[in-house]
């Protein structure tokens, strides 16, 4: 038996009204990717980055530049922290003055791996609040300049208390702290060939600003060994493997 329908509607509307009350599917506009639990190995963010962090696809085109890679030795890390703080507490080997994890902060520079695994900019700024008050004092222990020997003592008070004063100016710290200066000298350690981070242009270490990298980390290795040894070993190693090699004693 044929449904009939209500006379007031027309057979246009009873279609459409049977076309919409017929269920819809909805197509999903996200998609879901699962994960493998055995496809990433479970290891501490200093060491990988976590893989939501990660973009799926590179959104800048490669630059046109050799292929920069970073140590990932961790012998060759400890033989640099051996050079730098080896004997400097006793007889402890300066790789066990650190925990593995603050040995690899230490040494990363915030523009490795855009700051993911994080970086030791903190480490650095406590580090050299502590290289520039030995400085200060190295500086102060100084002998005075033959300049300020040679003025009349009737004219210009002296005091025992002041002797070497002049010496503490910003000028000289800034000659004693330059940047290639502390270069060369984490250099001479084998800092250069263990610190994380990504030159601008690989080509070009220097216009890139690899001498302040470098003493960026030495800061931040003295600053390391402050929050982890206590504040007499890092002023031993501010003025023993710093100023010392840097001709201030």
């Amino acid at each position: 038996m044929a449904t009939q329908r209500p006379s007031f509607i027309c057979a246009s509307c009873l279609r459409t009204l049977k076309s919409t009350a017929k269920p819809q599917t909805v197509r999903q506009f996200t998609s879901t990717t699962t994960y493998n639990a055995n496809q990433e190995e479970d290891l501490p963010r200093w060491k990988q980055p976590p893989p939501a962090m990660k973009m799926p696809i590179r959104l800048r085109p490669v630059p046109k530049q050799p292929t920069w890679r970073v140590n990932t030795d961790e012998e060759k890390l400890n033989d640099a922290y051996d050079k730098f703080l080896g004997g400097i507490s006793g007889r402890t080997r300066g790789r066990d003055l650190l925990d593995e994890e603050t040995k690899w902060l230490a040494i990363t520079h915030k523009s490795h791996s855009h700051g993911r695994l994080g970086f030791n900019d903190r480490l650095a700024y406590l580090g050299k609040r502590i290289v520039d008050l030995q400085t200060s004092l190295a500086l102060l222990s100084s002998p005075s300049s033959p300049l300020t020997s040679a003025f009349d003592p009737n004219h210009v008070y002296s005091h025992p208390s002041l002797e070497g004063l002049e010496n503490i100016s910003v000028q000289n710290k800034v000659q004693v702290l330059d940047k290639v200066r502390m270069a060369k000298l984490a250099g001479m350690y084998g800092l250069d060939g263990v610190v994380r981070w990504k030159p601008k242009k690989s080509d070009n270490l220097e216009g890139s600003g690899v001498n302040t990298v470098l003493a960026h980390t030495i800061y931040s290795i003295v600053g390391a060994v402050a929050m982890q040894k206590g504040g007499e070993v890092a002023a031993r190693v501010a003025r023993e493997r710093v100023l010392q090699p840097l001709g201030l004693r």
